[in-house]
């Protein structure tokens, strides 16, 4: 990126200038961009103005002692109320009356938004501009309410009595009641006349009008202090919280222009989401609805156990409640669903909605039963017959104290034992050196899976009772109807959640910090335009210092604006950062299913690595990254609890770009330094990327495709081979046919056996031996593909005029025989299996079959061909289907092709088959049908009309381009193909021939010649069932990866380097090496680019904060961002993982 490409174009600088003092003013559009009249400005500040001007009446009035202050409060508000209402009803007076209008006008949306024709000081296109109006009528009707009670209590809020008997200062009380009425005006304005658009942006759309309500929301939080503060007198707490909210009221404005305050959903989700965590002793769940629901059981349960009257009752509800809470309780209620809907249907699960997770079974709640009874057992126990006394050395808490301490200890060891690096820094000396083989590193890797058991045992079975017992044992129950023995009696263990939490958050903020200091410092294209950013930070470093400790209190994301060292503190989210259900949203490729094949086996190995401690400690919120070939992986925690994790995986974009490919470059670096060590090596090195925001973890054993490009120069482009690919693809013609009617035959086992088995079935014989008729130019001629004017299209038609005089000598030579149609079983119909005479036009069509193409003024010289019959009366399993006996070659083609038959091939191929085993005789079978001369010249007719199908009826050696222009599915045109196309079965049979022929072609070449025809079988039968050869845009590829077919082939042609190339891929175990994400670096990555995109609509291609940054992996972390700010092109649902 050049040093002189600004942060923002100059298109979105002048957009910027004018939205920014829009929302710091709370709507009012002072800056156009464009000539305005004045009464436009005037008007604004009329309406901006208004509610003081209503509020200062009330004012006024209680300081000349007309009025007392709540009956100001009530006037102010009634008069605002009013206001309000004539504002909005005239919006929507004026939008109805130009309803018409703006239909012909809505033309050029840009000019729309950028420029507008005022004709008068009250016009509907004034009004509408000034006052844009609500979308419902509701919130018309509520939005006006709660305009008039927010005049109302802001007027009692800011009397200048109140404020003075707060704090005693005449100044002070000018100051916060002018600048206080200025945070009320705004509130106000974005109310109920316009709303600005604000920097903190949750949802991408404001569909319910949720954003007006942001302003007054927090302006009601003061208030409703204030309101305790009056009516619970001689509470020291509440005056100095009323004093210093005072104080801060008047910063509102900064505070909703830099985006700290979040807007009332997120605010929401975010408050419940702690609450539930830290006061009420949940985890972070993986759906909003989750968390609704959780947080309601979780506060249920506090407020039932509370009105216990015993404290036994008390302990034993509260255990056995929270290790219920503690259970994947969503899964067990999916599970519980699926086997009730599946009791009531009577159906398997097979026609149910399918999960790729595995069910719960009977031992793992087996498991859980007794777990919880010991649980209970032991509280009960305890609680009844251990005696209660204050912690004290020897105390028996203060005993279990200590091995809870003690425990903790070994856990985080065994922890760090199982990863790459310990603490992030030293190279473990326990871990594999060189992992690149899967087996070698499984073996390397057996001590640490038993250390990894041991760690699960201690964190699943001994620590859960440990600290059942620690609690059991706290003086605090022995009184009942306390609130905190409500929430919960873990006093100690609330705090120290919170402060475990918010120190890795501190810990995370301050290297992410760092980390952006040091990139833009080390950024060469940017250095000079940065360095003064360092240096500030560096010199005001206790304010930076301060705004991460602000940060981290309210566990709000560290946004670095532009991805710059200049630092704002984000408004506080959920941990999932994105308002969407997760996995709902993805932009979707054909790489797609790369990333749907390998998320079970990545499931399942993420399984046993997350409950060996392998990936560290599991947060709601971690991310990790994972790599392999030109995959990148992206793993979210969404929600932990006992035993149990839920993740979501996202897969990034294969077609990588030229910051996608530098940043995936470093990231190949990070982990093969890591991972790919000598064995000479030092025990215990440094992690050379340390200041990366990727740390490595370990490496899973994954079943998933590998890829491999190879360059066919000297292959394809051979003349030999090209030689060989015409002979090979005959043969492979041939057993590709034999094979298909094969399984046809087998197919129809169920139709009835022949009646009359002793009796030769009767078949048409195209004419191949007959004598030949008088020579036309086609039977002289090659048959130019380019020339066919002479032949006529009657030629294709399904039944040309014959005479029927000749055609009723033709059925006489038949007398009470039942002739078949060519390819069935006799006369039977393979449909309902229903046998009977046939008629008189089927046998006339059967006979027109074989007719070889002629010109249409000498059809009535044509010779009639004989009715012909197999010599085997089990040929009839191998014939082929009706429509594929027609003819569409001269005679001379016919006698060339017979003649490049591989007889003995086809010979092979039939003695090979397996289709006859049920059959007494079946080696008998076998040798009558591969002389049944018939059958083989039905072959021949088929399987060299593809052939000159598919090289054209020229029969010259193919030339590379050819070769990839048909295995394309491009054929040359001639009459042969029209004749094929017409038959699409057949056509694909073709195709699929030429395919197998080309790798064969490509495997001789590598492999060297095949020795017989029983290797030629073998690998035919290796590539039917191993392999699927074809085009990467095919949906048959996307199935085949679905269905992990070993190996996949395809040929392409690279333009740049004018080669052709062949693609493979093969589905085995490799390893995929997984790191983690510094947490607070993904968040506020993330959080800018909300603000870059949602609100200053910085969606250029090029913009800076996208760039390639090798510490801070800028484009991977947009790409992982959720639809529509991201792009990853694969997202899971949530995966529900067991760790036990």
């Amino acid at each position: 990126m050049s040093p002189d490409v600004p942060l923002l174009n100059d298109y979105k600088q002048d957009f910027f200038l004018k939205r920014f003092p829009q929302t710091v003013l709370g709507g009012p559009r002072l800056k156009l961009g464009y000539c305005a009249p004045p009464y436009i400005y005037l008007n604004q500040i009329i309406l901006f103005l208004m509610p003081w001007v209503l509020g200062g009446i009330g004012t006024l009035l209680y300081q000349l002692g007309i009025l007392e202050d709540y009956y100001t409060a009530i006037l102010s508000g009634g008069l605002m109320l009013f206001t309000a209402f004539v504002i909005q009803f005239t919006s929507l007076h004026a939008r109805n009356k130009s309803v018409t209008v703006e239909r012909m006008l809505t033309t050029d949306i840009l000019a729309e938004e950028d420029e507008h024709e005022f004709t008068s000081c009250a016009g509907a296109e004034t009004i509408k501009f000034l006052i844009p109006g609500k979308k419902y009528i509701a919130n018309t009707v509520f939005h006006s309410a709660l305009a008039g009670l927010l005049c109302g209590l802001g007027t009692w809020y800011l009397l200048p009595n109140r404020i003075t008997l707060l704090y005693g200062s005449v100044g002070g009380t000018v100051l916060l009641f002018v600048f206080g009425w200025m945070t009320l005006c705004i509130g106000e304005y974005s109310l109920i006349v316009n709303t600005a658009t604000e920097t903190a942006t949750f949802q991408t759309q404001d569909t319910y009008e949720i954003t007006p309500l942001m302003r007054p929301l927090y302006i009601f939080f003061f208030f409703s202090v204030d309101l305790a503060h009056r009516f619970m007198v001689n509470v020291p707490v509440l005056q100095q919280l009323n004093q210093l909210l005072h104080i801060l009221f008047i910063f509102l404005p900064f505070l909703w222009a830099l985006g700290t305050l979040p807007p009332p959903d997120a605010l929401f989700l975010w408050a419940m989401e702690q609450v539930l965590e830290f006061g009420l002793g949940g985890s972070s769940v993986s759906t909003h609805l989750w968390l609704l629901i959780m947080f309601f059981i979780s506060a249920g349960t506090a407020v039932t156990s509370y009105f216990i009257p015993s404290t036994v009752g008390v302990v034993l509800f509260m255990t056995g409640l929270g290790f219920l809470l503690s259970l994947n309780l969503s899964k067990i209620g999916f599970v519980f669903k699926l086997n009730v809907i599946r009791h009531r249907v009577g159906t398997k699960s097979k026609t149910l909605p399918n999960c790729s997770e595995k069910q719960f079974t009977w031992k793992e709640y087996l498991f859980y039963i007794i777990v919880l009874v010991l649980a209970l057992l032991e509280t009960g126990l305890l609680h009844h017959f251990a005696g209660f006394s204050q912690i004290a050395k020897n105390s028996p808490q203060a005993i279990l104290g200590y091995i809870l301490m003690v425990l903790f200890i070994i856990l985080w060891i065994l922890k760090e034992i199982q990863n790459v690096y310990i603490f992030g820094i030293f190279r473990n000396p326990f871990y594999p050196k060189d992992v690149q083989t899967v087996t070698l590193f499984l073996e390397k890797q057996t001590r640490l899976a038993k250390i990894g058991v041991v760690r699960r045992i201690l964190l699943n079975l001994v620590s859960p009772f440990a600290m059942i017992a620690f609690l059991s044992l706290d003086s605090s129950l022995q009184g009942l109807h306390s609130v905190s023995v409500s929430i919960g009696f873990t006093r100690a263990f609330r705090m120290v959640g919170i402060m475990r939490d918010r120190l890795i958050q501190f810990i995370s903020k301050l290297q992410f910090a760092v980390t952006v200091l040091l990139a833009s410092w080390t950024e060469k294209k940017r250095r000079k335009s940065t360095t003064t950013l360092c240096i500030l930070n560096i010199v005001f470093s206790p304010f930076v210092l301060v705004l991460i400790v602000f940060s981290t209190l309210l566990s709000s994301p560290l946004l670095p604006l532009f991805t710059l060292p200049l630092f704002l503190v984000g408004f506080p989210r959920p941990v999932q950062s994105w308002p969407g259900v997760v996995g709902t949203t993805a932009c979707v490729c054909a790489d797609t299913v790369y990333y749907y094949q390998m998320v079970p086996s990545l499931t399942t190995a993420l399984q046993s690595a997350m409950a060996a401690g392998s990936l560290g400690l599991l947060l709601p919120g971690s991310h990790y990254l994972g790599r392999f070939q030109d995959r990148l992986i992206w793993i979210m925690i969404l929600e932990c609890g006992y035993t149990y994790c839920c993740i979501n995986i996202k897969g990034l974009e294969l077609q990588e770009t030229s910051c996608h490919t530098a940043e995936a470059r470093r990231v190949d670096e990070v982990f093969e330094s890591a991972f790919e060590q000598e064995e000479y090596a030092r025990v215990c090195s440094i992690n050379e990327h340390f200041g990366n925001v990727l740390t490595p973890c370990t490496a899973l054993p994954v079943k998933l495709y590998s890829d491999a490009r190879n360059v066919l120069s000297g292959i394809i482009d051979s003349h030999d081979n090209l030689r060989e690919f015409k002979g090979d693809l005959v043969k492979v013609l041939v057993w590709i046919l034999v094979q298909y009617c094969s399984r046809r035959s087998s197919m129809q086992e169920n139709v009835h056996k022949i009646e009359n088995k002793g009796k030769a079935s009767l078949i048409v014989l195209p004419a191949l031996n007959t004598p030949p008729q008088t020579e036309s130019p086609e039977d002289t001629d090659s048959l130019n593909s380019e020339t066919l004017d002479d032949w006529s299209d009657d030629v294709f038609g399904e039944e040309p005029t014959i005479k029927k005089g000749r055609e009723k000598d033709q059925l006489k030579i038949l007398p009470g025989i039942n002739l078949p149609i060519p390819g069935s079983v006799e006369s039977q119909r393979v449909g309902n299996h229903s046998t009977g005479t046939v008629t008189e036009n089927s046998l006339y069509k059967a006979i027109v079959l074989g007719y070889p193409a002629i010109d249409k003024g000498k059809q009535e010289d044509m010779a009639y061909i004989p009715l012909m019959e197999f010599s085997c009366s089990h040929s009839h399993l191998l014939s082929l289907p009706e429509e594929w006996m027609s003819n569409c070659l001269p005679n001379s083609k016919v006698k060339e092709m017979s003649s490049l038959f591989p007889e003995d091939w086809y010979q092979f191929v039939l003695k090979q088959l397996e289709c006859f085993h049920s059959e007494e005789n079946a080696s008998v079978v076998v040798e009558e049908i591969a002389k049944d001369r018939v059958l083989k010249d039905f072959y021949v007719h088929a399987v060299m009309t593809c052939y000159f199908s598919l090289f054209g009826v020229d029969n010259m050696i193919p030339s590379p381009g050819h070769i990839l222009r048909v295995y394309n599915g491009v054929l040359p045109w001639s009459v042969a193909l029209d004749w094929l196309t017409e038959k699409p079965e057949l056509f694909q049979l073709a195709l699929k021939a030429f395919r197998y022929t080309l790798k064969l072609m490509i495997d001789k070449a590598s492999l060297g010649p095949v020795e017989d025809f029983k290797e030629l079988t073998n690998c035919l039968e290796e590539y039917e069932s191993d392999w699927y050869i074809g085009l990467v845009s095919d949906e048959k590829w996307k199935e085949a990866v679905l269905q992990e077919k070993p190996y996949l082939f395809s040929l392409g042609y690279d333009p740049h380097m004018g080669v052709y190339t062949g693609r493979v891929l093969t589905l085995q175990e490799l390893l995929i090496q997984i790191g983690k994400l510094n947490t607070e670096a993904v968040r506020g990555q993330w959080a800018n680019l909300s603000w870059e995109l949602l609100y200053a609509t910085n969606d250029d291609e090029e913009r800076y904060s996208i760039q390639a940054h090798p510490l801070l992996l800028r484009n991977l972390t947009v790409q992982a961002a959720d639809p529509p700010l991201g792009y990853p092109i694969y997202s899971s649902k949530p995966l529900h993982i067991r760790l036990f």
